[in-house]
């Protein structure tokens, strides 16, 4: 195959996790990363050596259009997932989501459109429906915002649909829901509850237990991104994907699971989210990856417990887990 392909945001969670893949399937991946004083590439520094001897890496800023323009130029495809994510953090410094996650996408659309880029992937999340008025949630459910992020999140799609619409740019977004696995934020879910229970105090605080999570492991979405990137422009250009298993666990039901993978027996307390009102808390969320499926024959390929035992194997590393410090669920 040997093409290549540019993923802004690649330094991030999914991102390392998407350049390890399109390695995988034999291409040269450019990998935009945020400029660092320190030269840190994020994630990607966490790769194997042989995976970023096919990696270049370019650091820049999604919200600068020449740095843009720049990582994309040459590739066959470009995957957007350069993005501020924690809905909580949003609701602290609102202008710095809109400058990165709406205007960062529109000089990713410019540079597209431009430069005559063959494919655009663009990255969204679940997190626009809000709270679920009906399950499974599919690609025709109302966009809700509920927080900042995601309003930036809506905003950002509409923005693609409006430059597939109006300049022909060939685009697809792809929604994943509750993404989990190694390298993911402290803030999240299952890290924290990791990390609490590894800290051994005997107790994990995992915020309000009810809510109940479709889940879907890292490299499953990041071969998701790699599909849509790869299909047939008339199977999927144009389209909005959700991307999940349509299977949840709820976070109470989830942090037991997690301590008998770890083998241990917390006490688990369960309050309000710190930073999440209580009207953001979607009690039930059930993603309908069925569009996905039949455009373009997608399947996760982890269960639940493959996918926690990876992710507690890769936290449980002295080095990985050093990271991390125990704290409460935030967002």
């Amino acid at each position: 195959m040997n093409s290549l392909v540019a993923v802004t945001g690649a330094d991030g969670f999914i991102g390392s996790h998407l350049v390890e893949t399109l390695v995988d399937r034999g291409h040269r991946v450019r990998a935009m990363v945020r400029y660092d004083p320190c030269e840190s590439w994020g994630w990607l520094d966490a790769l194997a050596s042989d995976v970023l001897e096919r990696v270049e890496v370019v650091p820049g800023d999604v919200r600068d259009p020449a740095s843009v323009r720049d990582a994309l130029r040459d590739a066959e495809s470009a995957y957007h997932l350069a993005a501020l994510t924690a809905p909580s953090y949003s609701r602290l410094a609102p202008r710095s989501y809109a400058e990165t996650n709406l205007l960062g996408t529109l000089n990713v659309l410019e540079a597209v459109r431009d430069l005559r880029t063959p494919r655009l992937v663009h990255a969204s999340s679940g997190e626009v429906y809000g709270a679920a008025r009906r399950v499974p949630i599919d690609e025709a459910h109302p966009l809700q915002a509920r927080s900042p992020f995601a309003a930036t999140k809506i905003a950002a799609d509409k923005l693609v649909e409006s430059y597939h619409a109006s300049f022909g740019v060939p685009a697809v977004t792809l929604r994943p829901f509750g993404v989990f696995g190694p390298r993911q934020s402290a803030r999240a879910f299952i890290p924290t509850v990791i990390s609490q229970i590894a800290a051994d105090t005997g107790a994990v605080e995992i915020g309000a237990p009810e809510p109940a999570l479709d889940l879907a492991f890292v490299r499953d979405v990041a071969e998701a991104f790699a599909i849509v990137g790869s299909a047939p422009p008339g199977d999927v250009v144009g389209q909005v994907y959700n991307c999940g298993t349509g299977q949840v666990v709820s976070r109470g039901k989830l942090a037991r699971v997690i301590a008998e993978l770890m083998g241990a027996d917390p006490e688990v307390r369960c309050e309000t989210a710190r930073g999440r009102p209580r009207a953001a808390e979607s009690v039930r969320f059930v993603c309908d990856s069925g569009l996905l499926r039949r455009d373009t024959g997608w399947r996760h390929q982890h269960t639940l417990e493959e996918g926690l035992k990876d992710t507690i194997e890769w936290f449980l590393d002295p080095a990985n887990l050093a990271r991390y410090r125990p704290s409460t669920y935030t967002i």
